[in-house]
């Protein structure tokens, strides 16, 4: 009740949302956000794909068995992970939140909450408040043990998860195998370079596309009136709603502009070199960045295919590999049980290329009927869990026998 009339007293006289820096601070929740990197188009563009590419992919739990690769009927992991990993994120929002995570600050962090062996909710620990300590001395246990110091801003304690409980997710960047390395740290100078011709064009903008000007008079004039003068000029020349209007200039003077032209200093060619240096940074192809001047993929299917082999393979794998470490017993482990992500959502043809990809598999034995009308996300039918074959098709050992008179040669 304490709590509710401190929050009374201090929203009494003022109205805020949501979303107000107010409102979070009063909550003691972080206000501070990586906005100024985002605000560079190239960089918001890679990191949204990025994000967004690891939200679509749904999320699967397999048994590898004597038999090949099944389906899990491990209900209550699955449910965690694929649906809703706490009770204020969905999947999507979850694995895209840690993707931004683990691109901008080279490191991303989530506690998994175990009530006894039960994986019962998974949380984002913000990635500025993580550190990672090397017990080279054994002092909290174990020698040489991977530990994780989260430090709560709001309350100013501090908690320490051993390996097991926290999944880490890093980029590619490590010289050590343990911390990542942000992409903005390593083009620190690129972004920054970025975001000043950003402010240049900004600037350009705010004074009606008018560069500077030369103001030539006859006379001496003291510093304030020359203050004065120039801020005159300034004031009747800058902003848009003064572009394009005639300036007056006083009797004996003369004002000559600047002609300073982006085509000159080949401003848009190092602007579109730079946005491409950026995008390659992340692996993110030029066609991925509205950039179709050297393309030369001969459909869709084909870029997506090169995205997911040159861009998100490694960081699907790297997943893959925690998840199913982080979240399953040694025991189930040892039984097969593994985590996958279904690259099918960015690998999926057109639906003419699907149905002839699935007649094949289905005809050649690759595909039960149900399994193929799965993948169309179709109800099963009773009998569609037989392969079927063409039966003109003999084993390889058998081929001539059919010439043969009552089983003869």
């Amino acid at each position: 009740m304490k709590l509710f009339g401190w929050f009374r007293k201090k929203v009494k006289n003022e109205s805020t949302g949501i979303n107000d820096k107010k409102l979070l601070e009063w909550l003691g929740i972080d206000t501070d956000t990586p906005g100024d990197k985002l605000s560079e188009a190239t960089y918001f563009a890679c990191m949204k794909i990025l994000a967004e590419s690891m939200g679509k992919l749904p999320l699967k739990m397999y048994q590898s068995t004597d038999k090949g690769i099944i389906k899990s009927d491990k209900s209550d992991a699955y449910n965690i992970l694929k649906l809703r990993p706490n009770p204020y994120m969905t999947s999507s929002i979850f694995w895209s939140t840690v993707e931004m995570n683990r691109n901008h600050f080279g490191n991303a962090y989530v506690w998994n909450r175990f009530v006894g062996p039960h994986l019962k909710d998974m949380w984002i620990m913000p990635s500025q408040d993580v550190r990672i300590m090397l017990d080279d001395a054994g002092i909290l246990g174990t020698k040489d043990k991977v530990w994780y110091k989260y430090t709560d801003k709001r309350t100013g304690k501090q908690y320490t998860f051993s390996d097991r409980e926290v999944m880490h997710f890093k980029t590619s960047m490590t010289f050590d195998g343990i911390s990542g390395k942000p992409v903005r740290d390593i083009l620190k100078s690129t972004v920054e370079g970025a975001l000043e011709s950003q402010k240049f064009m900004n600037n350009l903008y705010k004074t009606g596309l008018t560069g500077k000007a030369v103001l030539e008079y006859t006379g001496d004039l003291d510093e304030k009136a020359k203050a004065r003068l120039v801020k005159g000029f300034e004031e009747f020349a800058n902003g848009s709603k003064n572009a394009g209007k005639i300036i007056p200039v006083p009797l004996g003077m003369k004002l000559v502009p600047l002609d300073i032209k982006l085509t000159d200093s080949q401003f848009f060619e190092l602007k579109k070199y730079t946005a491409l240096q950026i995008a390659a940074a992340f692996g993110i192809k030029p066609n991925q960045i509205n950039d179709y001047e050297k393309s030369s993929y001969a459909s869709a299917e084909a870029q997506n295919l090169a995205f997911y082999v040159d861009t998100l393979l490694f960081p699907l794998k790297q997943y893959e590999e925690e998840i199913t470490y982080k979240t399953i017993s040694e025991n189930l482990i040892e039984q097969g049980y593994f985590w996958k992500f279904n690259i099918g959502v960015i690998l999926r043809a057109d639906i003419k290329s699907q149905m002839e990809a699935l007649s094949k598999g289905v005809n050649n034995m690759i595909y039960t009927p149900n399994e193929a009308r799965g993948y169309l996300d179709l109800p099963a039918k009773d009998g569609g869990d037989e392969l079927y074959a063409n039966g003109n098709y003999i084993p390889i050992n058998d081929v001539g026998t059919q010439y043969g008179k009552g089983g003869g040669e």
